[in-house]
């Protein structure tokens, strides 16, 4: 079969262990690494001793990325491989062997790469997902709100569109304060919203009892 790198490496990378088999030529070596920064650092150092030309690693979990990270800093060249690719092999049942099998595939270009965009775009990626998760949240604590808010019988979002807009929260926090009444319930209106101001005491008009208070001040915080 036909040799694509005379020096290569496959990575089998776990939590707390990163096992690697270094091919050269028909010679192979196999060491395990721990998986801190330094670790890594000094797993990196020996491939480039031994002047490793790839390497490639099964796409495990979040457990491949630091691992990933530190090679493309150190410019040795690392692909990541979908799992499911090399999984119907028989007689992969040792961390080793899998490092010696992807190893061997690498070696003779058997391996698919998974695409992984560059650093910038990763880390674009990263907050892009992180805004989003962070959107969905807030999405359901105001559901959760609602729902308190129904359970109490206020239908303030019948006359608010948004419940966690100012006047809203000037609203709750009246509920679940002191009280809302006739006499203060002016000085928490704003906008268009003065102009319901009757309205907006009827549909408040409901009973919070102290637990569900307590849950709308802790969604509104």
């Amino acid at each position: 079969m036909e040799v694509c790198y005379e020096r290569c490496c496959g990575i089998d990378v776990h939590k707390k262990v990163i096992v690697c088999c270094l091919r050269i030529g028909n010679k192979r070596e196999t060491r395990s690494f721990g998986t801190s920064t330094e670790d890594i650092r000094g797993m990196a150092g020996w491939l480039l001793e031994n002047q490793c030309e790839k390497t490639a690693m099964e796409s495990t979990g979040s457990y491949w990325k630091p691992v990933y990270n530190v090679l493309e800093v150190l410019g040795i060249e690392a692909i990541v491989v979908n799992a499911a690719h090399m999984r119907n092999v028989p007689g992969r049942k040792t961390d080793v062997k899998d490092a010696e099998w992807i190893a061997d595939l690498l070696q003779h270009g058997l391996l698919k790469a998974s695409y992984i965009p560059d650093r910038a775009q990763r880390e674009l990626r990263e907050v892009a997902r992180y805004r989003k998760s962070l959107v969905e949240e807030r999405a359901r604590e105001i559901n959760r709100l609602e729902k308190t808010l129904q359970g109490a019988n206020i239908k303030l979002s019948s006359v608010v569109s948004d419940i966690t807009g100012q006047t809203g929260r000037n609203l709750l926090g009246a509920l679940t304060g002191d009280g809302l009444n006739d006499k203060n319930i002016d000085e928490l209106l704003c906008g268009s919203l003065k102009e319901k101001r009757t309205e907006l005491l009827k549909v408040c008009d409901g009973y919070l009892t102290v637990l569900q208070k307590k849950m709308v001040r802790a969604i509104l915080i």
